[in-house]
C-alpha cells in the first residue's frame, strides 16, 4: 500500500480554499474511486488523467487507487484537479518523490495527449498561494494572470511531462517573472463635452469627491447617459490593491482579467436584467453586476423600468459595500463597493415639465411609474438632480465647460481630506462623520429645522450632511458652513418630487 498528498486550491465565491488531493494506492480490482464531494467535471478526471498519464510516459496504477479531495464538506467543480491529481498518483506509486511538492501547489486541466489547459480564474488561486508562502505550477495559458501577483514562485507548464521532468530535476522550468501590464491609455468621455447643465456636473463633481450615489431625472435627451458616462473620468486611478481586486473579480466571472487594466469598472446592465444578474446568484454562488462594479461605477439607465426586487436588492450593499448570497448548502460574500449612478425619465412617456413637448401622461400613470423607486432606495442616493432639457443656443455654443482633468485635479485634493479621515464621505462612519462636521450651534439648528420641514428621515440627515462635507472639501474648507448645507439640501429636491404629488 502507498499514500500521497498534493495540494491544490478550490474556488468558493472569490476565495481560493486550500485542498489535499490525497491518494491511496492498495491491492484489490483495478480502478480509481474519487470521492470528497466532487462534481461532474472532476468525477470525469479519471479519464482524462489515465490517459495523460499514459501519453506523458508515466505509468497509470493497476491495483485498486482511491481518491479523497479533502475537506470532504467543500464542493469541488471543473478541470483544475486534473493535474494534482495525476501528480499524487505518480507520488503514491513511487515515480516522483513527495518531496519535490513540498511547498507547491498545482492547478491546471489534462488533456488526452498530456497537453496542460488553461483553467481560467487562476488570479484568486495566486493570491492565496502567495500568502500561504507556496509555489504554483499551472499551464502556459495561465501563467500572465498568476504573475501579476508579486512575491509568488510561478511554473508555467505546456506538458504534463514538462512537469514531470521538472520535479525529478531533469529538466527544470523557468520560473515567470513578475509582470506589470499594460496600462490601458485610451482617454474617458470629457465632461468638457457636456453642453448646458450645470447642475448636474457640479453634482457630479461633488459625487467623485465624496463617492456618493447620484439619480438624474430628465427628458429624453436632455443629456443623462452623456454625464454617467463621464463619472469614471472624474475619479482618481486605481491603487495597486484595487488593481489587483479588479482583474480577480473579472477573472472568476469568465471575463478576460488584463482587459482595461487599471481603469475603473463602468457596467451598463439592460434594464431587464434579473435580480440574479444584478446582485449575483445561482448554485454556487457567482458575482452579479454589482460586484463586477466593485471600485467602479454602476450605471443603471431607465431606473423605473428594472425588476423591483432587482432594486430592492441594491438597498444592503449600497450601505454595507458586500453583498451575501445565500443558497441551500452554499454562501458567498461578494464586494459590492460601487458607486450608483441612475437615470429616468420624469414620466411613462418622458415628456412630463418639458417645453418642447405636452406630456399624455395621467396623473395615477406617472404616480405608478415614480413609485416603482422605494423610499428606501431613494434615501440611499445622496444627488438627486432634474436634468432640463438643452436649448439649441446652448448646445450652438463653442465655449465648453471645466475638463475632466481639471475637475479630477479638485477630486483628487478633496479625496486626500478624506483619506487624513480614514474613509470617503460616503463610508464615513456616523461618529466620525459628526466629529468632522462640528457645527455651530446655529447652523445645526437651521439644519435640523429645515430637514423637519421637509420631512426627511434619519438616514437622509446624515447623507444630507456627507454631501455637505464633500462640498466643503472641495472647497478646502475646515469648517462646514450654512452655505455647504444649503446647496446640500438642494441635491435633496427631488426625493420630495418623487414622492409627492405627481403633478
Amino acid at each position: 500500500m502507498s499514500f500521497s498528498v498534493v495540494r491544490s486550491r478550490a474556488l468558493v465565491g472569490l476565495d481560493a480554499l486550500p485542498v489535499q488531493v490525497e491518494v491511496h494506492i492498495s491491492s484489490g480490482l483495478p480502478g480509481l474511486a474519487i470521492v470528497g464531494m466532487p462534481e461532474t467535471g472532476v468525477r470525469e478526471s479519471r479519464e482524462r488523467v489515465r490517459s495523460a498519464l499514459i501519453n506523458a510516459g508515466a505509468d497509470y496504477p493497476s491495483r485498486r487507487t482511491t481518491l479523497n479531495l479533502a475537506p470532504a464538506d467543500l464542493p469541488k467543480e471543473g478541470g483544475r484537479f486534473d493535474l494534482p491529481i495525476a501528480l499524487a498518483i505518480m507520488v503514491a506509486s513511487g515515480q516522483i518523490d513527495a518531496s519535490s511538492l513540498e511547498g507547491v501547489e498545482c492547478v491546471g486541466e489534462l488533456a488526452l495527449d498530456g497537453s496542460l489547459r488553461s483553467v481560467g480564474a487562476i488570479l484568486p488561486v495566486a493570491l492565496s498561494a502567495r500568502d500561504d508562502g507556496a509555489a504554483l505550477i499551472v499551464a502556459a495559458g495561465d501563467a500572465s494572470e498568476a504573475a501579476l501577483v508579486d512575491g509568488l514562485k510561478v511554473y508555467a507548464a505546456a506538458h504534463l511531462r514538462d512537469v514531470i521532468a521538472h520535479l525529478r530535476n531533469e529538466q527544470r522550468i523557468e520560473c515567470v517573472g513578475h509582470m506589470q501590464p499594460v496600462e490601458y491609455k485610451n482617454e474617458l468621455p470629457d465632461l468638457a463635452d457636456v453642453r448646458g447643465q450645470y447642475q448636474a456636473r457640479r453634482a457630479l463633481e461633488i459625487a467623485a469627491a465624496g463617492g456618493h450615489n447620484v439619480l438624474l431625472a430628465g427628458p429624453p435627451g436632455s443629456g443623462k447617459t452623456m454625464l454617467a458616462e463621464r463619472l469614471p473620468g472624474l475619479l482618481p486611478p486605481l491603487d495597486w490593491e484595487q488593481r489587483l481586486a479588479v482583474p480577480t473579480i473579472r477573472s472568476r466571472s469568465g471575463y478576460p482579467p488584463l482587459a482595461n487594466w487599471g481603469r475603473r469598472p463602468f457596467r451598463l446592465p439592460h434594464h431587464g436584467a434579473s435580480p440574479g444578474a444584478l446582485i449575483g446568484g445561482g448554485n454556487p454562488p457567482i458575482p452579479g453586476e454589482i460586484t463586477l462594479a466593485h471600485h467602479g461605477v454602476l450605471f443603471l439607465d431607465e431606473l423605473p423600468e428594472f425588476d423591483r426586487r432587482a432594486l430592492e436588492g441594491l438597498r444592503e450593499p449600497l450601505e454595507s459595500g458586500v453583498v451575501s448570497i445565500s443558497r441551500v448548502g452554499r454562501q458567498a460574500v461578494f464586494p459590492a463597493a460601487f458607486q450608483l449612478i441612475a437615470a429616468m425619465n420624469p414620466c411613462p412617456c418622458g415628456y412630463l415639465g418639458d417645453a418642447r413637448r405636452q406630456c399624455r401622461c395621467s396623473v395615477a400613470q406617472v404616480q405608478r411609474y415614480r413609485s416603482r423607486i422605494s423610499g428606501p432606495l431613494l434615501d440611499r442616493i445622496d444627488l438627486q438632480v432634474e436634468v432640463n432639457a438643452v436649448s439649441t443656443d446652448e448646445l450652438a455654443q463653442q465655449s465648453c465647460g471645466e475638463s475632466s482633468h481639471q475637475v479630477r485635479a479638485r477630486v483628487a485634493k478633496a479625496r486626500e481630506r478624506q483619506a487624513q479621515r480614514g474613509a470617503l464621505n460616503a463610508r464615513l462612519p456616523v461618529a466620525q462623520l459628526e466629529a468632522a462636521c462640528s457645527l455651530h450651534e446655529s447652523e445645526r439648528s437651521w439644519f435640523a429645522h429645515a430637514l423637519d420641514r421637509l420631512g426627511y428621515s434619519a438616514r437622509s440627515y446624515h447623507r444630507v450632511l456627507r454631501v455637505a462635507l464633500s462640498i466643503a472639501d472641495l472647497e478646502q474648507s475646515s469648517t462646514l458652513t450654512r452655505h455647504h448645507l444649503m446647496e446640500a439640501v438642494g441635491y435633496r429636491q427631488l426625493d420630495r418630487m418623487l414622492r409627492g404629488e405627481a403633478r
